[in-house]
């Protein structure tokens, strides 16, 4: 069919069952309504928007000494929060379900729905927004405002709580190394008593002193050395000494000058001759000798003593000095072989005490770790307690994490979601679509013919003419009756819908 007929004959059927029409309208609109008033509930949000600001003036100026407590994720610290059975029991009270005395599984299903109906989330890093759907708009305003009020109270208390506990625990951490400090302590102090050789430095001032005796003997060996060597040379000298030395006599002396002077001559006289002056001097050299030792000889003769008489022997003053330095070298090899018995006495000595301060050293070494590593971490706790100290007073007076409310809960005026003037919109297009629907539906798949143009399509005769249907007085009486009683239904249907507007108007 072409469209222009198809609308003619949808006009036609539309006229024929006005009154179907008119009542699938009536009752699809009139069931939207009881639809949007009774089964779907009007649901009303309220908001409110919470700031959380980590840095103030304070915390530059404390920082390094105290560290104020922050939540990164804060959408689900907020949750944690908000979701707690001890906050939605306070929230059962606020919303008025605890009035009703509801039973353990009651209660249990209402915290489900309250969680449910609650939406936390978070618009920035610094904001927590907290959304609650209700049915009863004032309800929904108090339990948004409370999720405000306790949320702030519950991180406040949680921040404070958290900055106790930490202090409370590293107060205990030093108060336990505090004694353990202590016992190291003593426990180093009695090894000390009880090893005179245990002490700070011990080992550097044996070594030290070690070294000073193993020098002093060396050099008393040296110097012994030098003394037996001395004596020895002392000794061999003195064998080719004799106690007592004969004086020579002047006969003696002239003999010997004249052997001497003998010699001389006969050594001139190889290259010289007799009248050389040399050999002359020489020669009156000779004879004046050989006077002189005449004339001893008679001196000698005319006193009658013998070659050599008592007063020409005396003692030997070479031997007397080398006996002298003898006895001295021995002495001072005594004094120095004593010297040298006392220090490598002392050395012995400190060679057993550097071995005493070596077997107590891992002992000592053990101590003094313990003892080091104790006040180390003692000394590490006293400044952490003391910053947990200022991070605790500072949540305390709230000065580490400031939260506050920026947008306030508001008493929600408006449903959210779907709204009555949707699910009106909704049942009248509905309303309108259906019966339309029906209509082209029963004109595009009834087999009956409906248009001229059909016959000539199915028969393939020529049609000769159309005789068109005229309706009596009593057909459009009846006619005239569906069409008032129509309408009668679409005003009655839009009379429910503007009274029902009216009443919501005047309780808003």
């Amino acid at each position: 069919m072409q469209p222009d007929e198809l609308l003619l004959i949808l006009y036609k059927e539309a006229r024929k069952r006005i009154v179907a029409i008119a009542g699938t309208f009536a009752v699809v609109t009139l069931l939207t309504l009881v639809v949007g008033m009774v089964i779907i509930p009007r649901n009303y949000t309220a908001s409110t928007t919470i700031l959380a600001q980590d840095s103030d003036i304070i915390q530059p100026l404390l920082e390094g000494r105290a560290v104020p407590t922050g939540v990164a994720d804060r959408a689900g610290h907020a949750r944690q929060i908000a979701y707690s059975r001890r906050v939605l029991e306070q929230i059962l009270d606020i919303g008025g379900w605890s009035s009703r005395n509801p039973g353990p599984i009651e209660r249990d299903r209402l915290m489900e729905d309250i969680r449910k109906a609650t939406m936390i989330t978070a618009p920035r890093p610094d904001l927590v927004q907290i959304d609650y759907r209700d049915t009863d708009p004032e309800r929904a305003w108090r339990v948004t405002e409370a999720f405000g009020s306790l949320f702030i109270e519950e991180t406040l208390a949680a921040k404070e709580r958290e900055s106790r506990e930490a202090y409370e625990f590293i107060d205990k951490q030093v108060q336990d190394y505090h004694a353990k400090l202590l016992d190291a302590e003593r426990n180093l102090q009695d090894y000390r008593s009880r090893n005179a050789d245990a002490q700070p430095g011990s080992a550097v001032d044996v070594n030290s002193r070690i070294s000073s005796l193993r020098t002093q003997v060396e050099q008393a060996r040296m110097t012994l050395l030098e003394q037996e060597s001395r004596d020895g040379a002392i000794a061999s000298q003195l064998t080719g000494e004799s106690a007592v030395s004969a004086v020579q006599t002047r006969e003696n002396l002239y003999r010997t000058q004249m052997i001497e002077l003998r010699a001389e001559l006969d050594r001139l006289m190889l290259t010289y001759t007799e009248r050389h002056p040399d050999v002359v001097r020489i020669r009156h050299q000779l004879e004046d000798l050989q006077r002189s030792l005449a004339t001893e000889q008679q001196r000698r003769a005319q006193s009658g003593t013998s070659a050599i008489s008592s007063e020409e022997a005396q003692l030997n003053p070479l031997y007397n000095e080398l006996r002298s330095q003898q006895a001295q070298a021995r002495r001072e090899a005594a004094a120095t072989r004593s010297r040298m018995g006392i220090a490598q006495s002392l050395l012995n000595e400190e060679l057993d005490r550097s071995r005493r301060i070596a077997a107590s050293e891992s002992a000592l070494a053990e101590l003094t770790r313990d003892y080091e590593v104790n006040r180390e971490i003692y000394q590490d706790l006293l400044r952490r307690r003391e910053n947990a100290r200022v991070s605790m007073g500072l949540d305390q007076e709230n000065r580490g994490l400031t939260l506050r409310i920026q947008d306030p809960a508001t008493m929600p005026l408006r449903p959210s979601g779907l709204r009555f003037m949707h699910i009106a919109a909704a049942g009248f297009a509905l309303a309108i679509a259906l019966p339309l629907g029906l209509l082209f539906l029963l004109v595009r798949f009834d087999p009956r013919v409906r248009a001229p143009r059909q016959i000539v399509q199915k028969t393939g005769y020529a049609l000769l003419t159309v005789i068109p249907a005229y309706p009596t007085p009593r057909e459009r009486r009846r006619q005239t009756f569906k069409l008032a009683m129509s309408a009668a239904m679409v005003c009655g249907v839009f009379l429910v819908y503007g009274l029902l507007f009216a009443f919501k108007l005047s309780n808003a």
